[in-house]
């Protein structure tokens, strides 16, 4: 199919009319014995024809809607075509001039030999021939355009999908980083001797984000790493972290959209801490054949007023769900007074 696609256009052209006109020749021959002076001139007159309308009447008159226009250019051409070819090239004739059949004998009529893909009789100026052309070449002519049409119209929506990914993504990464910091920030504020692991831990996570989440796809066992990181910086900055739990079952041999889900789980630690310090966030993911079920639990204290941008983590990642994933998630989010919950189910991609 790649290689079909290089072929030019114009050497398609030409070897479907060679095909056309050899078959054409040869079912002429059959019929009467010989082949007419005029067949070529008659021929290539169908083919001008046919790219008139192909290259003009359709583009410049159909396309651009002036359908009583063309109809009437249309009809016009084909009287032209047809009274040149009737007045300027001979008819084919069955008998030479001045044939007098009474003086010889009467010779059987031919056998009939079945229908012919091209009657030489009434071969031209026959109206239905003519008709016949244009209305392929009209079909031809919508049916490729329809088609140029189509894609660039998904062009334009792939273009479209991958711009706001690239927005969402760049929303996304400020968002992480900034959190981080406040993290490692903690623990050199306290002077913690985890500040220099954290700090680690953190260019891990960096890396993660340059060097891989360009991709459309990440294997989901680098994802869910990455994941732990961003757990084991956390558990470095907080005082009582006995109630982070994150579980993680099943076959991680798939493939998932880079940083799909540590919106969810920053959240859940930036709500999940009370003003004692006592973090209270369950995660846990679960892979059952291509299905992936992420769930997400916090506690919520009041402690902590919602600023301008308490909601961006969590509307772009809704927002890339419905992008990347339509028709193949369910999410569902709880949010009662005392705590809030994420259940995703996924449909991953296999590897």
């Amino acid at each position: 199919m790649n290689n079909f696609k290089k072929i030019p256009p114009i050497v398609i052209h030409v070897l479907l009319w060679t095909f056309f006109l050899i078959i054409s020749a040869s079912q002429i021959y059959y019929r009467i014995g010989s082949i007419p002076q005029d067949f070529i001139i008659r021929s290539f007159t169908l083919i001008l024809a046919f790219y008139l309308n192909f290259n003009l009447l359709v583009p410049y008159l159909l396309l651009n809607k002036k359908i009583p226009l063309y109809f009437l250019v249309l009809l016009a051409f084909s009287f032209f075509f047809s009274f040149i070819l009737h007045e300027f090239l001979p008819r084919p004739i069955d008998s030479p001039p001045n044939f007098n059949s009474n003086n010889f004998p009467k010779l059987p009529p031919p056998e009939n030999h079945g229908p012919l893909f091209l009657n030489f009789r009434g071969f031209f100026p026959s109206g239905g021939l003519l008709l016949l052309i244009f209305t392929l070449s009209t079909s031809i002519k919508l049916g490729l355009e329809w088609f140029k049409s189509e894609n660039k119209r998904v062009a334009i929506e792939s273009e479209k999908v991958n711009s706001e990914l690239s927005f969402l993504k760049a929303q996304l990464n400020p968002h992480f980083l900034f959190n981080s910091l406040n993290s490692i920030y903690s623990l050199a504020h306290k002077q913690s001797k985890d500040t220099t692991n954290a700090i680690v831990i953190l260019s891990d996570l960096m890396r993660y984000m340059i060097y891989e989440t360009n991709k459309d796809l990440v294997p989901l066992e680098k994802e869910i790493e990455y994941i732990k990181n961003y757990v084991s910086l956390q558990l470095l900055r907080l005082k009582d972290s006995s109630n982070v739990k994150l579980n993680i079952h099943g076959n991680l041999k798939f493939s998932i959209e880079p940083l799909l889900l540590i919106s969810f789980i920053e959240n859940a630690f930036k709500y999940g801490t009370d003003f004692t310090g006592k973090t209270n966030v369950n995660i846990k993911i679960t892979i059952d054949e291509e299905l992936l079920t992420f769930n997400v639990f916090n506690s919520v204290t009041h402690q902590q007023p919602k600023t301008k941008d308490s909601g961006v983590g969590l509307e772009n990642i809704k927002n890339r769900l419905n992008l990347l994933y339509p028709n193949k998630h369910n999410i569902v989010i709880k949010n009662e007074k005392n705590s809030y919950e994420v259940n995703l189910t996924l449909k991953l991609k296999t590897l």
